[in-house]
């Protein structure tokens, strides 16, 4: 009885050592001694005799290793010309389709690393013919590196304009009056416009609707360019439906009044507080820092006369501020 021959065709068992080595003292092996190591015969190391099929004699090393590598070598050369043939086929229709086509380099999603994202944006926006579209969330503006990143983006941004193109950017609020933002729109010339939500969402890039950059991690050492069709038309699609519900933004636009002593930014935080949302979370939506944010829901008690924070979501009900039209 035989043991079942299970391991790899290019692996080489204890049995068919051993069977080899057997075939080289004797200098033939009987056929039916390798059902259990057949891979003897898969590596080309034992052939049938010519004088007696019964009988399997042993082949030298390396001539089982050049045929090997030979019919590899003639496997792989098939496939280039495969893939040769398959890009040839696909070239006029590739020449039919306007659009930016991905290559073996530039896949539909390619992960790029901090170094390749700003070169990668400013590249895709070289190519851009209509229109840019942008989310930009709240940014600390004292970071050198977003210092840096700022000046690049007003060169790059201007020369997009300089070509005819349109740029739209959405803002938080709490970016209205920001002097960094403000000096920014003061220095871009040609089709540009920022408007701004109580609410955004993360970092967002869509240049032409066919490219768009997406952050990959929390840090934002890591982002996506995403070319996927698909992909970048619901990235496009939701920033026009964020878009239609922001407020156009003026640098010299005075703060919004409250209503009732409940200031705007006051009522977006009680609409996270009735949705049972932390400190932590409300100021990181609402592009704030925490500390701000316990001022605002601090203040917000105290016009509403509440002792607690399961008061405060009660009187935040019952006082109809969700009601009020912003």
């Amino acid at each position: 009885m035989t043991e079942e021959h299970t391991h790899g065709p290019e692996e080489l068992c204890e049995a068919g050592t051993s069977l080899y080595a057997q075939a080289l003292r004797e200098g033939r092996v009987r056929t039916s001694e390798v059902d259990h190591a057949l891979c003897l015969v898969h590596l080309g190391l034992l052939q049938p005799m010519v004088e007696d099929l019964g009988w399997l004699e042993p082949v030298s090393p390396t001539v089982a290793l050049h045929r090997l590598l030979r019919a590899s070598g003639e496997r792989i050369a098939n496939e280039r010309r495969r893939e040769e043939q398959l890009a040839e086929n696909f070239a006029a229709l590739m020449s039919l389709d306007g659009r930016r086509t991905p290559t073996v380099d530039d896949p539909a999603i390619r992960v790029l690393t901090r170094e390749l994202i700003n070169p990668s944006i400013t590249e895709a926006m070289a190519h851009a013919s209509r229109e840019m579209l942008c989310v930009q969330p709240n940014i600390r503006y004292s970071d050198p590196r977003a210092q840096a990143a700022r000046a690049i983006a007003l060169d790059r941004d201007q020369a997009l304009l300089d070509r005819g193109c349109r740029i739209r950017t959405l803002y938080p609020h709490t970016q209205r009056h920001s002097q960094a933002v403000i000096a920014r729109y003061e220095q871009l010339r040609g089709d540009v416009e920022a408007r701004t939500l109580d609410e955004v969402i993360d970092r967002l890039i869509i240049i032409d609707g066919t490219v768009a950059f997406i952050p990959a991690n929390e840090s934002g050492t890591l982002a996506l360019e995403v070319r996927q069709p698909a992909l970048t038309a619901c990235f496009a699609t939701v920033f026009d439906r964020l878009w239609r519900l922001a407020t156009p933004m003026h640098p010299q636009t005075a703060p919004q009044p409250s209503l009732d002593g409940i200031t705007p930014r006051q009522r977006a935080i009680a609409n996270l507080l009735v949705e049972g949302h932390t400190d932590a979370v409300i100021a990181h939506r609402l592009g704030l820092n925490v500390r701000t944010a316990r001022v605002h829901i601090a203040k917000l008690a105290a016009t509403l006369g509440s002792a607690s924070r399961a008061q405060l979501g009660y009187l935040i009900g019952r006082s109809g501020i969700l009601d009020q039209e912003g």
